[in-house]
């Protein structure tokens, strides 16, 4: 590929990422949005942070089988807890990293 290849691959890129996020932006940005439509929209967000993390929490590698004693979900629980106690980013990635460390130290 050329460098003109890449820089057109980069722009492509850059558009199949950004126009997603613009378009709903602009139509919507100054209509008032239903209540219900809103409350759905607040969901989203931890819907798919649940489904990227579940497989990892759940299910070993291929066959995919599901396993309750794995250490990230050892380690999810107490990282769990105390995010939703300090609301501490920065404190739950810490706790996470440490924990996941005992867990998987142990084994």
């Amino acid at each position: 590929m050329t460098p003109r290849d890449y820089l057109l691959l980069m722009a492509a890129m850059g558009a199949a990422t950004y126009l997603p996020r613009m378009i709903p932006l602009l139509l919507l940005s100054r209509r008032r949005l239903p209540a219900w439509f809103a409350e759905w929209l607040e969901l989203v967000p931890p819907a798919i942070l649940g489904a990227l993390i579940a497989p990892t929490l759940f299910a070993r590698e291929m066959p995919r089988t599901l396993t309750m004693g794995k250490a990230e979900l050892v380690a999810a629980i107490p990282t769990l807890l105390f995010a939703l106690k300090y609301r501490s980013l920065a404190g739950t990635v810490i706790v996470g990293m440490l924990v996941y460390w005992g867990v998987t130290s142990l084994k």
